[in-house]
């Protein structure tokens, strides 16, 4: 009988040894990805940002039978890893990689307003990840969670900034050694976000 948990330790060294995950242990980068864990109950649909090697989406799917998961990555790589990848550990019924830019794929019909939540891990600076995130999520009440660094910064997440988006700032929790940040969407996101393919790092809102 396969063990799901040796499975995915298997799945995600082999990610690291094609360089998709940093070096070290797998076992960490499996405790940090739990941490979004307790924010996410109920939650019945979920958007990985920029999947990468696999973490946290692949630990995620695998500990939330119930849910349905997107990985989303622009890497194609990474990304027909990451088919394989959910193939191997039997969550190819309920879990999909999609590849190209968050930017683009926001704004597929199939894609935009659909998801309970997204999470992220180091996809890219604060109004990076906030913009095309944005897209993604269903509307008021659906949370937006993001692995941050371990000490805190006041300026980091400006409110004004945040509401351009739409967003609030929610509860800041860290465990396992994982801080995450919690924002919950207020008002729907406004059709003019996210602009268009390099805008959002270009010219960022904050």
């Amino acid at each position: 009988m396969n063990d799901p948990a040796q499975d995915l330790v298997l799945v995600l060294e082999e990610s690291r040894s094609l360089g998709f995950l940093g070096p070290g242990p797998v076992g960490p980068q499996i405790d940090h990805a739990q941490a979004f864990l307790e924010s996410l109950a109920n939650h019945a649909r979920i958007l990985d940002l920029g999947s990468g090697g696999g973490v946290p989406g692949l630990v995620l799917a695998l500990a939330l039978p119930a849910a349905e998961f997107v990985l989303l990555d622009s890497n194609q790589r990474r990304c027909a890893f990451l088919q394989s990848a959910i193939e191997r550990l039997d969550i190819a019924d309920r879990t999909q990689v999609v590849t190209g830019r968050a930017e683009e794929l926001a704004r597929d019909p199939e894609l935009r307003g659909s998801f309970d939540s997204v999470v992220s891990r180091s996809f890219g600076p604060p109004a990076v990840t906030a913009e095309c995130a944005i897209g993604f999520l269903s509307g008021p009440g659906s949370v937006l969670l993001i692995s941050e660094p371990p000490q805190s910064d006041p300026g980091r997440w400006p409110e004004q900034g945040l509401q351009l988006l739409g967003l609030q700032l929610g509860a800041r929790k860290t465990q396992e050694q994982a801080t995450i940040q919690a924002f919950t969407m207020v008002t729907p996101c406004s059709e003019k976000y996210p602009r268009r393919v390099g805008i959002p790092t270009k010219r960022p809102l904050f």
